[in-house]
């Protein structure tokens, strides 16, 4: 599990970053958010390990290998979107003043809004993941993927791959870690909100029933 988390994390966060590339390649941020998609589509269809998809379905039935693991995929994210950041910003150096634009709105909202934003970013996470899961189906990735971006909330491991090209002419901006661990802290409380609802909602006696089967 250890292994898998590691190394698909970080196939998960470059994937995470073409996404990201091509949202900053597009005009429109409507095709681009859509576009942004590909990223979680693929991730699902392929099983990869990304982190602010595992760790709600993690909050349903917690375990310690799934615990060790949560961290390890996420290292393997971030440098899956380093990696992809410092990449195409070299293969596409229109893609650094972009990003760079972008990164100046998300650190001038300041921490506590990119907390909040986190938050939301991970309810349609789990949202998106867990309708795949358990249904089948890529209507909730399609429809939860855009509707994030659109809305402005914060995905941590795209933020890396933002902060990543940004940095990549000028100098580095240490509140750019900053800002991406508190996204991630973020993404985790929001990863937890719908699954703990949904338990409580349930109730006791129908948890308990549920266990049993």
């Amino acid at each position: 599990m250890l292994k898998h988390a590691f190394w698909t994390g970080i196939a998960s966060g470059m994937l995470v970053g073409i996404g990201g590339a091509v949202y900053l390649s597009c005009e429109s941020k409507v095709v681009g958010a859509v576009l942004f998609s590909v990223a979680l589509l693929c991730i699902c269809l392929l099983g990869l390990y990304l982190y602010t998809g595992k760790i709600g379905v993690f909050m349903e039935k917690p375990d310690k290998k799934s615990a060790v693991a949560l961290p390890i995929g996420l290292l393997g994210n971030v440098l899956g979107a380093a990696l992809t950041g410092a990449l195409t910003a070299l293969a596409k150096p229109s893609l650094i003043e972009a990003a760079q634009k972008a990164c100046e709105a998300k650190l001038g909202g300041g921490l506590l809004k990119g907390l909040i934003a986190g938050v939301f970013c991970g309810v349609l996470m789990y949202a998106a993941v867990k309708t795949y899961g358990a249904k089948g189906t890529l209507v909730g990735i399609i429809f939860c993927i855009p509707t994030f971006i659109l809305c402005g909330f914060e995905h941590s491991i795209a933020d890396v791959y933002y902060f990543t090209v940004a940095s990549m002419r000028g100098t580095f901006e240490p509140m750019r870690i900053l800002f991406v661990l508190v996204a991630i802290v973020g993404n985790t409380l929001g990863g937890w909100v719908l699954p703990v609802l949904i338990r409580l909602g349930k109730g006791k006696e129908q948890v308990q029933s549920n266990g049993a089967k």
